[in-house]
């Protein structure tokens, strides 16, 4: 029993031993499929991880485009692949809120980018306006000729293009949201292309993110939507911008960066934009720019501002145009500007004509060398032979303000040049323009200066001879203006449709002006004179020489017309017989007075010796050119009347009235009547003074008798005549 115990146990023992065995290698190749498995499992999941960690840190990084592309991969390629399980379905289910986040943090480069660029507009725009000016400056240099404004210079063709499906990690495009640090260039060295200093690529990131989202529209109504806002807001011009210069340029650097931008997008993107979009918003530009400027260049009152001006519209617009853009109407405003600008150099004028004019001595250039005297001709064209045989020192015939005058009529001349630089005009619109505005400065400008001095109330007689001498030597000087335009433009004034300089009437008008006030002047000292008068119309002496005021009077008058002798020979003679009608005629007043109701015979001897002192002036010429006794017909009237009443030649006044060839011809009858009736007053008062004396007052009856005859015969003339 025993062995048999030990049989059975030596034969089931190893077998035991075996299914164990056996079992344990069941449970270890169970375990080998499993791990198999699940490494295979692993192997499956891995690269989704893998792709799901990549996504993370490319958003993480703000790499949004590629992490599009990686969030595609892992949708349509390796999430299908183990989307049984449950981590799979998390992905699944997050997948459109990354894409959402990706596009919202592409938009939000995108308003960065937009924001920087409405900031940095004016250095874009200041940067492309350098780059115009260097342009012109070497093609004037080039051609050496002013540029053709009908020929449009060819647009830049190289753009900084990015390619769009390259991923883009540069740090500056992601700090800077678009602008890149450039730092500023010398006048003289080369400037960099204005699009250089922009990185567009947080552009070209969000459009194309959101072409492959299916949202591309929304993204082009969004942008243009944007940059309309602001443009409005880049061409509302601040306030105070007439103010200075700056003011001006920082708005036209703002306009340009905007539109150098929204060029480049139109041909880098493909549609963003489109021609229309950007000829809706020139046209919108180009009418509130010309608005703004017509506005407060109107405000200038200083031409070299307004000048200023003009060139900085000139370099806008060759600017714009560069990048296609049509800028005509640009180029019509700035003939308005020019009207503006003639304006405000007509004002500076009038100032300096004003300080010349007041400033002279109004007395003849004194000169004292040949070197002084070729300087006076060198600034005024004038020529006398027998002045340049006289020995020095010896004068010119007129005073500073001539060659003063004359040399700011030329720099007139050269301001209005200035202004049609590079408008692109012809020399006939050139020549044009300078002869209208040289035409207003004489009419308008110089003329009204030389009014106002010559109707100032301190004005003298020699000042009044010395404007009538200038002015004379003004008004033969205009055709050397005429040659002066000539000699800029190139174009003959025999040319049709040429304007004349007419401004020679300015001279003319101001001679006759200053000729009246002569005439004015000499007239009022007369007036002074005679109110020195002081006649004893009662005195019953006769007198043997002329009364003092009249002596001072005449001596005036000769020492007055001495001065006369560089004026023209009829300004003189009239002046002079202007004079003398006026003294005539104020001394017949004087006679006739109301206030005089009686004279007696004696006073009028002793105005009958005044007479004839001025008589004796009129004989002894005063101003040379007078024929004979022409200037003593002045006193005409006064002779005859006084000869009438000295004589008392009453019956051959009476007898031969209203023939042509009578002796008293200019004696009126109504004159005639209004003395008799003070001496009968006269007379009449005597009479009753002295009745004591029979023998005298049959005397007296005799002559009142004849008295009152003349008187009734001279009332009958009266009345005939005036039947």
């Amino acid at each position: 029993m025993r062995e048999r115990n030990l049989w059975h146990n030596s034969v089931f023992f190893p077998l035991a031993k075996l299914v164990i065995a056996m079992e344990e290698l069941k449970q270890c190749r169970l375990q080998q499929r499993n791990i198999s498995a699940t490494v295979d499992k692993l192997m499956l999941c891995l690269p989704v991880l893998e792709m799901y960690s990549k996504l993370r840190d490319q958003m993480k990084t703000k790499r949004h485009y590629p992490a599009l592309k990686t969030l595609e991969h892992l949708e349509h390629t390796y999430l299908p692949q183990v989307s049984h399980y449950r981590f799979c379905k998390v992905m699944v289910d997050n997948i459109p809120k990354l894409r959402e986040e990706i596009k919202d943090v592409s938009m939000s480069d995108l308003k960065d980018f937009l924001e920087s660029i409405r900031k940095h507009s004016d250095k874009i725009g200041e940067t492309a306006m350098k780059q115009a000016q260097q342009q012109r400056n070497l093609d004037n240099i080039v051609l050496q000729q002013p540029r053709i404004g009908s020929k449009r210079k060819s647009k830049k063709d190289t753009y900084i293009i990015f390619d769009t499906e390259i991923e883009s990690t540069s740090p500056k495009s992601e700090q800077d949201s678009g602008i890149l640090d450039v730092e500023d260039e010398e006048d003289d060295e080369e400037v960099p292309g204005a699009q250089d200093l922009v990185d567009f690529s947080p552009v070209y990131r969000c459009l194309h993110i959101y072409s492959v989202l299916g949202a591309r529209e929304t993204f082009e109504n969004y942008y243009r939507k944007q940059r309309r806002k602001q443009a409005r807001l880049v061409l509302q011009p601040p306030s105070n911008m007439h103010e200075t210069l700056d003011g001006y340029r920082k708005y036209f650097n703002q306009i340009v960066g905007f539109f150098v931008v929204e060029d480049h997008i139109l041909h880098t993107t493909q549609g963003l934009v489109n021609r229309a979009y950007i000829d809706e918003l020139w046209e919108m530009a180009l009418s509130k720019t010309i608005a703004a400027l017509r506005t407060h260049s109107s405000y200038c009152s200083d031409p070299n501002l307004v000048l200023d001006l003009k060139n900085l519209i000139v370099l806008f617009a060759d600017t714009l145009q560069v990048y296609g853009f049509p800028v005509n109407q640009l180029f019509d405003m700035l003939l308005e500007i020019r009207d503006q600008y003639s304006e405000t150099l007509l004002k500076k004028w009038a100032g300096i004509f004003r300080n010349i004019l007041d400033s002279d001595n109004y007395s003849p250039i004194p000169v004292t060398s040949e070197e002084v005297y070729k300087k006076v001709v060198g600034q005024f064209p004038f020529q006398d032979i027998e002045l340049e045989k006289q020995p020095f020192p010896k004068k010119f015939p007129f005073s500073e303000f001539v060659p003063k005058v004359y040399n700011q009529i030329k720099e007139f001349i050269y301001a209005c040049l200035k202004f049609s630089e590079d408008l692109h005009l012809s020399s006939t619109e050139v020549d044009d323009m300078i002869r209208k505005s040289t035409n207003l400065l004489l009419t308008r400008t110089l003329s009204n200066c030389l009014q106002n001095v010559i109707k100032r109330k301190n004005i003298g007689l020699t000042e009044l001879v010395q404007i009538i001498i200038n002015t004379t030597h003004l008004e033969k000087s205009c055709k050397y203006l005429e040659e002066f335009i000539t000699n800029i433009t190139n174009v003959l004034p025999e040319t049709v449709h040429t304007t004349k300089l007419y401004g020679t009437t300015t001279f003319k008008d101001a001679r006759h002006a200053a000729e009246e006030e002569i005439y004015t002047n000499l007239n009022q000292k007369i007036d002074q004179f005679l109110q020195l008068a002081d006649y004893d119309w009662m005195t019953g002496d006769l007198g043997n020489k002329a009364s003092d005021y009249l002596v001072d009077l005449i001596a005036f008058l000769r020492s007055t017309f001495a001065v006369f002798t560089h004026l023209p020979g009829k300004v003189a003679q009239t002046a002079c017989m202007s004079a003398c009608k006026h003294l005539a005629t104020s001394l017949m007043q004087l006679l006739l007075e109301a206030e005089v109701r009686q004279l007696t015979l004696g006073a009028l001897q002793q105005f009958n010796l005044d007479v004839r002192e001025c008589e004796q002036f009129a004989r002894s010429g005063p101003v040379p050119g007078f024929q004979e006794d022409t200037l003593q017909l002045a006193f005409i009237d006064l002779r005859q009347l006084l000869d009438l009443f000295i004589q008392w030649d009453w019956s051959t006044y009476l007898a031969d009235y209203g023939q042509p060839n009578c002796k008293y011809l200019r004696v009126n009858p109504v004159t005639a009547l209004t003395l008799l009736e003070k001496i009968s007053r006269e007379m009449k008062d005597t009479s009753r003074k002295n009745n004591m004396f029979a023998q005298f007052r049959k005397n007296e009856r005799d002559k009142q008798k004849l008295i009152d005859t003349v008187a009734k015969q001279l009332r009958g003339l009266i009345s005939s005549h005036h039947s």
